[in-house]
């Protein structure tokens, strides 16, 4: 079964997650991965779906055509291989980032995560509090790699994070059911 990857960004309303996944179910599509997200006003949906066979990328954006122009939306897809790459294995850890905003906070902290080795699994952001004091508020699922230890982890963090002028926090995922 061919595997698509399929985007949507519009402003945020009701029915669109109705209306996109109608199209899929007619179809024939079945959803295996998804995240969909409000980012600024905006409702964003990236979605794994496996696609019947024969199903192109091409033919999916057409029949994906009435629910984007009802409700303003950018749709791409694209066919992605169908051997599922491993994700890298290790430790799941859960980090927590705040501090005042500022360009660099996401980079400054994944590129020491990069230097590392750890991987990033999920990553979310917003900016929280009132406008006379907004605070940066980032939070990522990761993987540290068998033989890391976590206190040099820990350790680079806390210095990264202090050149950003943020806090960080670092402590072992609790299992979720997703």
């Amino acid at each position: 079964m061919p595997h698509l990857a399929i985007s949507a960004l519009g402003a945020d309303r009701p029915g669109i997650v109705a209306a996109v996944t109608r199209v899929l179910m007619n179809q024939g599509c079945n959803l295996e991965d998804t995240s969909m997200s409000i980012l600024r006003g905006h409702f964003a949906m990236m979605l794994v779906v496996a696609a019947p066979e024969g199903m192109s990328a091409e033919a999916m954006e057409a029949a994906l055509a009435e629910p984007a122009a009802q409700f303003d939306l950018v749709v791409a897809v694209r066919r992605i291989d169908d051997d599922v790459p491993e994700s890298p294995t290790g430790a799941p850890y859960a980090l927590s980032v705040y501090g005042a905003d500022q360009p660099g906070i996401v980079h400054g902290v994944a590129a020491a995560l990069a230097d590392l080795g750890v991987n990033v699994v999920d990553l979310a952001t917003r900016v929280i509090g009132g406008p006379e004091r907004p605070v940066y508020a980032m939070m990522l699922d990761v993987t540290l790699p068998p033989g890391l230890a976590v206190d040099d982890v820990e350790a680079t963090l806390q210095d990264v994070c202090a050149g950003l002028g943020v806090e960080c926090s670092l402590h072992p995922a609790d299992a979720d059911v997703l």
